[in-house]
């Protein structure tokens, strides 16, 4: 999948929102932005495109931020970019497009272990957040 610099830079912000707002605890702007260092006016930018789209949900006011609509495993890289209006250039997933072909080099056992698509059960991009 090739990503632009906005696609990348929602994709990395939705991921630190994931991993940091846990808790539920809303996540500032300026948080991420020290963390990921992306611009703070670009990630504003980013993100009511991204409230837009209805995958995250702000909260104003001291201590207010941003939150994840859906839980983290509900939120496709694609949803993403497609909601800061990046086309995807994409290919299909090998390993879940040819199922049936995996299933018979991996053997029965080693396939019913792989939940991903990728060695070790991880997904690729095209998959889940």
């Amino acid at each position: 999948m090739r990503l632009s610099t906005k696609g990348r830079y929602a994709v990395m912000a939705m991921t630190d929102l994931a991993l940091n707002g846990q808790s539920g605890r809303p996540i500032s702007l300026s948080e991420i932005s020290e963390r990921q260092q992306i611009s703070l006016s670009y990630l504003e930018q980013l993100f009511a495109r991204l409230r837009k789209a209805g995958l995250v949900k702000s909260a104003r006011g001291p201590g207010g931020g941003y939150t994840l609509a859906r839980g983290a495993d509900a939120l496709y890289v694609s949803e993403i970019v497609l909601a800061v209006d990046e086309p995807i250039k994409a290919t299909r997933c090998e390993l879940t497009s040819n199922k049936l072909g995996a299933n018979k080099r991996l053997g029965k056992e080693a396939a019913a272990r792989e939940i991903g698509c990728m060695p070790g059960g991880q997904r690729c991009l095209t998959h889940n957040l």
